[in-house]
């Protein structure tokens, strides 16, 4: 645990903390546009210097993209303690719409909300810069009172997150042996609400499909064909149609192997959060869930496998009308995958099915863009209960062990690449508006997540 002293340090300067952080939301490190190249490499600069004032080992390291910014702390005197290594990434969206900022998305400011909490308001604040800079903040806090952190400490920072990464998984394998550590810090992520901390324990996976139907060899004239010729676009949408069943099951064979049930203290977590499906569906203009029969909001959302149709087309799209019968339709298909669910074994039964549904006429064609199956931590794992301990003491309450919807890549690539599993403590509030005009992060959150930090530091001590 730090000592008092730890804390009361990071109390007294959080004003100090919040202009380092000022600092680095002012660099408009946009990842997607080549335009602001230099700014990428200007923040990981940034980083660098601030990393390496703390007594970090840290440099910049080039990549065909964005840079890396990789720093390594050896904890003096502590031969046997662990090494965590932490993960964020420095760069930020695109900020359009700029007209819909009420102030410049890179001059960032302190607003008052409207319960009276005090925002910091600018592109990056919440996703993922403040987030990154509360674990920075807290090893400062640990170094300025213990002259020493409690850990061992790699950090790894990127600049292509919101663009997918696509120099990450290469630079890992370059560099495993560098960065391999007991465990990895992941902060991309939300609290509960902004009261109560949350881990998330499970990542559903996702395997992305495209198929593409072909009936006639060209497209015809409905007058002179229609009747007697097949439409593409219906052969599709009764293929669709059939892969969820009245109760919203996915009605492939062998697609619910590997799916496990929740167990009862996680489930009694989950139903003690009250969350009820209107009241979800409610916030986004619709009334009646569509899920699984008999599964609450909260467990389709985090433990339960989907299947949806992302996108459809075929035939004549533009204005006016046009009496066509075309030759192909095609769609988009994406399955979120829970537990033991093997991703490549889900995409070859969505193929086959669509082989055996459609007419002896068609032929089907796929492109495959992506598959990775899911994570879930396990509620014993010992670093995950230390940190769980630590935010009880911050908050007064224990954490929830949340799921998430999405995928998050790295915590796979960590696990399978570098032999180790993730803690996803992050800060962040459903409202932050992260990727869109006039993002957030609360002051709170930014100050929890310091003191947050600082106490699991302590907590992973050996």
């Amino acid at each position: 645990m730090p000592d008092s002293t730890v804390l009361s340090h990071i109390d007294q300067g959080l004003d100090q903390s919040l202009d380092r952080l000022f600092e680095l939301l002012r660099i408009p490190s946009v990842s997607t546009d080549p335009a602001y190249a230099q700014d990428c490499e200007r923040a990981a600069q940034w980083l660098v210097a601030e990393l390496a004032g703390l007594g970090f080992d840290a440099s910049v390291r080039p990549t065909p993209g964005r840079p890396m910014v990789v720093a390594h702390y050896n904890a003096a005197g502590s031969p046997n303690a662990p090494r965590v290594l932490f993960y964020g990434h420095y760069d930020v969206q695109p900020p359009d719409p700029l007209d819909q900022w009420v102030t410049p998305p890179f001059e960032p400011r302190i607003a008052t909300g409207p319960d009276g909490e005090k925002q910091i308001v600018a592109r990056g604040a919440a996703d993922d810069k403040g987030q990154l800079m509360t674990f920075i903040e807290a090893a400062r806090a640990w170094l300025a009172t213990e002259g020493a952190l409690p850990v061992n400490v790699t950090v790894l920072l990127e600049g292509e997150e919101e663009t997918g990464s696509p120099s990450l998984l290469p630079f890992l394998e370059a560099n495993a042996e560098e960065l391999k550590a007991d465990v990895a810090l992941v902060c991309d992520t939300n609290m509960w609400d902004a009261q109560t901390p949350a881990i998330s324990t499970r990542l559903r996976g996702l395997v992305m499909d495209e198929v593409t139907i072909t009936g006639p060899a060209m497209d015809l004239h409905s007058g002179l064909y229609g009747g007697p010729s097949r439409n593409p676009i219906r052969v599709l949408a009764r293929v669709l149609a059939g892969l969820h069943d009245e109760d919203g099951r996915v009605t492939l064979p062998g697609f619910y192997d590997g799916v496990e049930e929740l167990p009862p203290e996680i489930r009694d977590q989950w139903n003690a959060l009250d969350i009820s499906a209107e009241q979800f569906l409610g916030e986004i203009g619709l009334a009646i869930p569509a899920g699984e029969r008999g599964r609450s909001v909260l467990e389709q959302l985090w433990s339960r496998p989907t299947c949806d149709v992302n996108g459809i087309w075929g035939g004549y799209t533009g204005a006016g009308s046009k009496t066509v019968i075309p030759s192909k339709a095609s769609a988009k298909v994406s399955f979120r995958l829970v537990g033991k669910q093997q991703p490549l074994k889900i995409r070859e039964a969505f193929r086959a099915y669509v082989r055996g549904a459609i007419p002896s006429d068609c032929k089907a064609e796929f492109i495959g863009f992506g598959a990775s199956p899911a994570i879930e931590i396990p509620t014993d794992n010992p670093q995950l209960n230390k940190a769980a301990e630590a935010l009880t003491e911050e908050f007064g309450k224990a954490p929830v062990m949340m799921g998430c919807g999405g995928s998050i890549p790295i915590v796979g690539a960590f696990r399978n690449m570098l032999g180790m599993d993730s803690l996803l403590i992050g800060f962040g509030l459903p409202n932050d508006r992260i990727h869109s005009p006039n993002e957030k992060y609360d002051v709170a959150s930014f100050h929890h997540g310091i003191r947050s930090w600082a106490r699991i530091l302590g907590r992973l001590r050996a």
